[in-house]
């Protein structure tokens, strides 16, 4: 019995002590303190591809380290580790073919990322120019940016996925409405060397069969490859010109069909993005360019440093507007030029340009809620 009991006294001395319980009034035990990260700020540059990217960093302000090529599993996992090591992180891109998922992926683990709009790299025109050489001089204008030379480059604002899809969408209508265009040149070419001369219009049914009777079968056969396949694409883009214009509205300015203003709207993606005339009339590559230096100034033509999809439809529209619109000060101001049909070429293309800029500001003041249809006199039907 003695040595039961010695036996169940040691075992109770070498059982481990009971945990210290805490009440309400005991403060918590401290957690570790974490260590600060060893930067402070990253700088990447990335020269985006199909299949790969060259990446250059700069680690505060020393000079940018050698280019690097990844592929994108690697880079994302690379960056994440990037982004733990700084207080900030900072990158940029050039807008491409690629759109914009880099970005998005980048902005999802906290990097600050800057889409910036493409130009020549190559500053000096010294005929060498590679993907190391942009990505390191990529580094020194995303530098320059931050610093606050904001003229360094430019940006692009990123459209939501709603409004990417919305254009990319319109955009493959008018990759169609191409295709079209260049198999019905096609076939017209075959019956010019027949020595026939035809529009490209000739498939369509009415002249189809009127050229079934002209033409020999040897031609025939040849033009019904092209003839089905502009069938094809033609009922491709019947469908894509519905689906667009559910998405418009009702009630529009006489001029303006569903289609044309969705088109524009996908393209200026936010009008209040704009904060003043100036900024939506140059975001169509319509305003003038200036020579000037010293006591001599000329004026050049207009720039075109903008979106050129935009520029072609404000142009369409304008001259839509002079036929539908005849209470508009723009048709007042410029109808005795352009529907003068002895005015010089030169000048209705003047006047065209100067109608469709001031056009573009007064869709992004009625957009916008600063003037209303009535007060620039539109007749409103519904399209």
């Amino acid at each position: 019995m003695k040595r039961h009991s010695n036996s169940s006294s040691s075992l109770s001395v070498a059982s481990d002590p009971p945990l210290p319980v805490l009440t309400a009034v005991d403060p918590l035990p401290e957690a570790p303190p974490t260590q600060p990260p060893p930067y402070r700020q990253i700088k990447l540059a990335l020269d985006v591809h199909a299949g790969d990217l060259m990446v250059v960093r700069r680690v505060n302000g020393a000079k940018p380290q050698p280019p690097q090529k990844m592929s994108y599993d690697n880079f994302l996992r690379w960056v994440v580790k990037q982004n733990s090591q700084a207080k900030e992180v900072f990158s940029c891109s050039e807008a491409g073919p690629t759109g914009y998922w880099l970005h998005r992926k980048l902005m999802e683990i906290g990097i600050v990322n800057y889409v910036v709009c493409p130009t020549c790299l190559d500053v000096r025109r010294s005929g060498v120019n590679n993907d190391k050489s942009d990505a390191l001089e990529l580094a020194t204008r995303l530098d320059r940016y931050l610093a606050g030379n904001h003229k360094s480059f430019s940006i692009v604002t990123v459209p939501s996925e709603i409004i990417e899809q919305k254009r990319a969408r319109k955009r493959q209508r008018q990759q169609l409405r191409q295709q079209r265009l260049s198999m019905a040149a096609q076939g017209r070419c075959l019956m010019l060397l027949m020595g026939r001369k035809e529009s490209n219009n000739w498939w369509k049914l009415d002249r189809w069969e009127f050229l079934k009777e002209l033409v020999s079968t040897h031609l025939l056969e040849q033009l019904e490859i092209f003839r089905d396949l502009i069938f094809v694409i033609n009922k491709a883009v019947q469908d894509l010109s519905k689906s667009i214009e559910a998405d418009a509205p009702k009630v529009l300015p006489k001029g303006m069909g569903r289609l044309t203003h969705e088109n524009r709207e996908t393209e200026v993606r936010d009008w209040h993005r704009f904060s003043s005339r100036r900024a939506i009339a140059s975001y169509s590559g319509l305003t003038g360019g200036v020579s000037s230096s010293g006591e001599s100034r000329s004026d050049l033509r207009i720039t075109k440093a903008g979106n050129r999809r935009l520029r072609t439809e404000l142009v369409e529209l304008s001259w839509r507007f002079l036929l539908y619109q005849p209470d508009d000060y723009l048709v007042k101001k410029w109808g005795f030029v352009l529907n003068n049909p002895k005015a010089h070429s030169r000048a209705r293309r003047r006047a065209i340009i100067a109608f469709a800029r001031q056009l573009l500001v007064d869709l992004w003041r009625w957009k916008t809620g600063r003037r209303t249809s009535e007060q620039f006199g539109w007749i409103m039907t519904e399209a």
